[in-house]
């Protein structure tokens, strides 16, 4: 008789691998630390975009906005965990995407991807991909909204300035901009009339076989630490693939050079305590000597998550102003 599966993977208790090959995904997370503050000043609702996999994303619209106003920039907010967990219903993800929507004025267009193990990458990838020809779609034939069973759609897109597209991205979201970033290049042509301006990358979750310095230091998180980074890339990585994979590694021994590609602008923002500091700064080092126009900004004493988690703190303050400053001056 043989013995019962164990666990051989593990990723914080929500994912975990079996040594059969079997995948379990807890559904009942604690998350009593992120209450929802929602004020009533945004209106949302989620509409699928791809029915073969039942990807939903979730429109964020400001409840003051009417058509007769100027049209606001869209903010495609791709959310963080590791490639392996969160969703835009998760609290403190729908409590950020609220705040970008109320503070910055702003539509924020929030999709969830499919998820890692049980889809591997480029499975993310893709699908932040197909979101964004999804909402091209909405942009070609906004009458197509207004045709829909829920009119908010169409009224909705009304006030979409497709033209001043900026894609925001934390941890996980942040990796998936920069792949969209090499992928589409300046002004995104193949998604016309969708124009993306810029990019803003929150602690954007990279990796490497050779350890950063505040990787080897480990400094202490309250959500992260070297081990749970490594689980993230061995459950999200192709099979057999090390954390130097292109789709983790921009400047690995086996990535694509970036020298002849263009890119729209890039701002990166990190907490001064994050354990992946070193590695966005390595990053943002390589986008400029390259010539890109990358701009690298860090918040002493903050860990990874700390604007995500927290979009109602006075530090989240400051990193609103970087944003709609970004817009602004990425807006012509």
């Amino acid at each position: 008789m043989g013995s019962l599966p164990y666990v051989v993977e593990d990723c914080q208790g929500i994912v975990q691998i079996f040594s059969d090959g079997s995948i379990h995904r807890h559904q009942n997370i604690d998350f009593t630390a992120f209450q929802i503050k929602d004020d009533g000043s945004v209106v949302w609702r989620d509409y699928c975009y791809d029915k073969l996999h039942d990807l939903h994303l979730r429109i964020y619209k400001p409840k003051s906005t009417t058509t007769s106003v100027t049209k606001l920039p869209v903010i495609y907010y791709l959310h963080g965990g590791g490639f392996c967990v969160g969703s835009f219903a998760w609290p403190n993800i729908h409590n950020c995407c609220l705040r970008l929507s109320s503070a910055l004025h702003a539509i924020v267009v929030a999709p969830d991807y499919r998820l890692a193990p049980e889809h591997r990458l480029p499975a993310a990838l893709d699908d932040s991909l197909v979101a964004l020809k999804w909402l091209q779609a909405l942009a070609i034939n906004p009458k197509d909204g207004q045709q829909s069973a829920d009119m908010w759609i169409g009224d909705a897109v009304e006030s979409f300035d497709f033209d001043r597209f900026f894609i925001t991205g934390d941890s996980s979201g942040g990796n998936i901009a920069h792949h969209l970033a090499v992928r589409l290049g300046p002004g995104s042509p193949e998604l016309t009339p969708v124009k993306i301006r810029g990019y803003v990358m929150l602690g954007p979750f990279f990796g490497g076989k050779e350890r950063t310095l505040s990787e080897a230091k480990g400094l202490p998180e309250k959500w992260l630490n070297v081990d749970i980074l490594d689980t993230f890339w061995r459950m999200a990585l192709p099979m057999g693939t090390t954390a130097d994979h292109p789709f983790a590694n921009p400047f690995g021994p086996k990535s694509p050079s970036l020298e002849s590609i263009n890119l729209d602008p890039i701002l990166l923002i990190v907490g001064g305590d994050e354990i992946m500091k070193d590695r966005v700064k390595l990053y943002a080092n390589g986008l400029k000597e390259l010539g890109k126009t990358a701009c690298y900004i860090e918040f002493e004493g903050k860990q990874h998550g700390f604007f995500t988690n927290d979009p109602y703190s006075d530090v989240s303050d400051s990193v609103f102003k970087l944003i709609k400053d970004f817009i602004v001056e990425h807006s012509s």
